[in-house]
């Protein structure tokens, strides 16, 4: 590890990019990041074996009294016995087929792909030479990042991936507070190692203990491992990179990263949440959420098919295609895009309800994906009734748009009109094409030359005055969002 240490030293030394705010805010995201819309993200590994209550089982299961520890207990005996190390044989992925996958993906008509390639819990998903508790020496005994890497690149996806290593500071530290496999002394290389007390306010900056240097390292130089090994075009990055102790090694990271992209000649992203890094140095994150209005920097949203877990469980509870593809829509009109999480079962098989939803998905983009790919942002991002709560964690429950809740993007000299539910209807008014003058500073006072809508047969009739722009098709039976493509002079 010292050895990469005084690398990374020097790569940061001869590169551009200096591990300050004031150097990684020279940053420009890439045109290839801002024309993609949509990506998959995929949370597999050890989890996936209990497959219950959620990815974060590993923590859970030593929480004496949770619903975790009782079924542990059940289902596998005394912690002492049977820890969460002892799934790690069960985890065989014997089903995984790479191409598989991203045949599917491509399908559901995504453009990247995050696998995470470490979670909380300190199993990853890759070859390492900084931990023997990885998929190619343990478990599966297959670099399945790497796999999935090169089944990206063969298929014209972008290869990404997602380090969730930094909470590993204190995620398995409940299971000191009682007879169980996690016991001292641990020492980096062990599994379980530091297992430290957790934070009892997860978004303290300063709480104790704070992470020490030795951790600190190790989590710069696996980072920095998943860069040179991989060359990912997009590194995510989940929260608590933001506590005050990981600043110093999360600028050193993202120099790293940007200065090893400039010598592959690629350019690269990295995202975050909350304030982890200054303003414009990287991509700004939400977690399971949305902006309420149209942005003017490049941001994402990340969520999962699955509302109460991100893993595969059983019993899990899905959003409805119609549901997903109305918030991508919004989101695409206001400079967002979206990350997309599935769940594998733990031999290596997408869940048929996962397959369900990202099909349906790609069968709606396979129509109207000129709205949405490479679109950009138009005067407004949206029109109608329906308010968007905005931040975290508020996209679990349908939102109830109507037939005059509009969102807007141009492409290709287009403007895209995407009326988020019309089922019942065969008429909608745009009023923000009204008929307006010129001297009242309209938000169009252009010329519309014609309005077809994607995928529904017929030319539709349309007329336009002071209250809007009012197109009559057939009656729309779909709950799928309804592109109106007007052609403007």
């Amino acid at each position: 590890m010292q050895e990469y240490l005084k690398t990374i030293d020097a790569v940061i030394a001869n590169g551009r990019y200096k591990d300050t705010w004031e150097s990684l805010q020279q940053y420009h995201v890439p045109q290839w990041y801002e024309k993609v819309k949509f990506g998959i993200f995929i949370h597999w590994g050890v989890y996936s074996v209990p497959a219950f209550g959620s990815e974060w089982y590993s923590r859970n299961m030593y929480i004496q009294g949770s619903r975790e520890f009782e079924h542990h207990v059940a289902t596998y005996g005394s912690h002492r016995e049977f820890g969460y190390k002892d799934f790690i044989p069960m985890f065989r992925a014997e089903n995984f087929d790479a191409e598989e996958w991203i045949g599917l993906f491509k399908q559901a008509g995504a453009q990247y792909v995050v696998p995470v390639a470490e979670h909380h819990d300190g199993f990853q998903m890759y070859d390492s030479a900084i931990s023997d508790w990885n998929a190619v020496k343990m478990g599966p005994r297959r670099d399945v990042l790497g796999e999935l890497h090169e089944a990206c690149r063969a298929a014209g996806l972008y290869p990404c991936a997602s380090s969730h290593r930094v909470e590993h500071w204190f995620f398995m530290g409940h299971g000191k507070e009682f007879d169980s496999d996690i016991r001292e002394p641990l020492v980096r290389g062990d599994f379980y190692w530091p297992a430290m007390k957790e934070p009892a306010d997860h978004f303290d900056l300063y709480s104790e203990p704070a992470p020490t240097e030795e951790f600190l390292n190790d989590w710069l130089c696996r980072c920095c491992e998943l860069v040179d090994r991989y060359r990912p075009r997009i590194i995510y990055f989940d929260w608590w990179i933001q506590h005050s102790s990981v600043k110093p090694y999360l600028r050193k990271f993202a120099a790293y990263y940007y200065n090893r992209a400039e010598e592959w000649g690629e350019e690269v992203v990295i995202n975050y949440k909350h304030d982890a890094f200054a303003f414009g140095a990287a991509v700004i994150d939400v977690e399971r959420g949305q902006f309420a209005d149209a942005r003017p920097y490049v941001w994402q949203t990340d969520t999962s098919v699955a509302n109460n877990s991100w893993c595969y469980t059983v019993g899990n509870e899905y959003k409805t295609p119609h549901q997903i593809v109305r918030d991508l829509v919004d989101i695409v009109s206001k400079n967002g895009r979206l990350l997309l999480n599935i769940g594998p079962k733990a031999d290596g098989t997408i869940p048929d309800e996962d397959r369900r939803i990202l099909l349906a998905i790609g069968d709606w983009m396979k129509t109207n994906g000129e709205a949405i790919y490479g679109s950009k942002l138009w005067r407004l991002s949206a029109e109608g009734p329906t308010k968007i709560k905005e931040g975290q964690f508020a996209d679990s429950e349908d939102k109830g748009y109507t037939s005059e809740d509009i969102r807007f993007t141009v492409n290709g000299g287009y403007l895209y009109a995407v009326c988020l539910n019309m089922k019942g209807k065969d008429t909608v008014c745009i009023r923000s094409l009204a008929e307006t003058d010129a001297s009242q500073a309209p938000n169009f006072h252009g010329i519309i030359r014609s309005v077809e809508v994607l995928g529904v047969g017929g030319t539709p009739a349309w007329t336009r005055d002071e209250s809007g722009l009012t197109v009559r098709t057939q009656r729309i039976e779909s709950d799928m969002p309804v592109v109106f493509k007007i052609q403007i002079d």
